[in-house]
């Protein structure tokens, strides 16, 4: 029996009266048929997996708009982080002004140039900071600020006690018949220098101590007459002159607002006043400079 080696294709008018033969070979025929049972295979598989990437990603789109959700939270918190460095750089800025005010060197020229140092641990590569680093920058911040704040508290109740210890208040009430400086003294109408503050008050004014203190004097004085003398710490001493009566003796302790005297005329004095003086290491200052209340 003759094997084929060819398909052969027939083509038939509707009403019969023509035939058209096509042969085609037969390995031909089966490569062709081969193809398009490789391609259904292909297009079966292309269409499986376009339908599973459609469930995909119908299946995805709340997580998308979770991540979405996520990326602005963590916009929103790097910018809160950046706010509160600065913040904390702001503190810090604070601190080191109060420090240089208050603490051991405030003196001018106590700082220059001469700084160094890395700005971030030398085992890192330079680049873009994660969240995870910058919260960790931060709270090396925050705790090394916590520290500054303990420093500064422990200062500033230093600083509070000296302030304490300044007469700050008006020792008593009233207009200032003199101020301190340069004057015409009243009796040669020449001009002298005037060591304080001449302030009215009629005769038996209470006079009250401006701020806590030792009393260093307390008697008669050649030029200010009955005298009272407090020394406040730190070589600041305040005068109180002309009085008609000392409530207070030497070598007594008395907080502020304790009744020292009384007002008067004692002394070299042209009428009932308080002449009131303060030292600064033995030397007369403007009594105003200390007045705050």
């Amino acid at each position: 029996m003759t094997r084929r080696k060819h398909f052969s294709l027939l083509v038939v008018r509707g009403d019969g009266a023509r035939v058209v033969r096509f042969n085609f070979p037969k390995r031909v025929v089966m490569l062709g048929v081969a193809a398009v049972v490789v391609s259904c295979v292909l297009f079966g598989s292309l269409l499986a997996d376009w339908f599973h990437l459609r469930r995909l990603t119908r299946d995805t789109r709340p997580y998308a708009s979770q991540v979405e959700d996520q990326r602005a939270e963590m916009d929103r918190m790097q910018a809160r982080i950046a706010e509160m460095r600065r913040e904390v750089g702001a503190w810090r800025e604070i601190h080191a002004r109060l420090f240089d005010t208050f603490g051991p060197d405030s003196k001018p020229g106590a700082r220059d140039k001469g700084i160094g140092g890395p700005a971030a641990p030398v085992d890192r590569a330079p680049g873009k900071l994660t969240p995870h680093d910058e919260l960790n920058r931060l709270a090396d911040s925050i705790a090394e600020e916590s520290q500054n704040l303990k420093a500064l508290d422990s200062l500033m109740a230093r600083v509070g006690k000296m302030l304490a210890a300044l007469p700050s208040r008006w020792p008593v009430r009233g207009p200032v018949n003199s101020e301190f400086g340069t004057r015409l003294s009243p009796w040669t109408k020449s001009p002298e220098f005037h060591a304080g503050m001449d302030i009215r008050a009629e005769r038996g004014t209470p006079v009250q101590a401006p701020a806590g203190g030792l009393v260093s004097h307390a008697g008669t004085h050649a030029e200010y007459g009955l005298t009272v003398i407090l020394e406040h710490g730190n070589d600041i001493r305040s005068v109180y002159g002309h009085l008609s009566k000392i409530h207070v003796h030497q070598g007594q302790r008395v907080e502020r607002g304790v009744e020292l005297g009384l007002s008067g005329n004692t002394g070299r004095s042209s009428g009932p006043h308080l002449h009131y003086e303060i030292l600064v290491r033995g030397q007369a200052v403007n009594p105003r400079g200390y007045i705050w209340d």
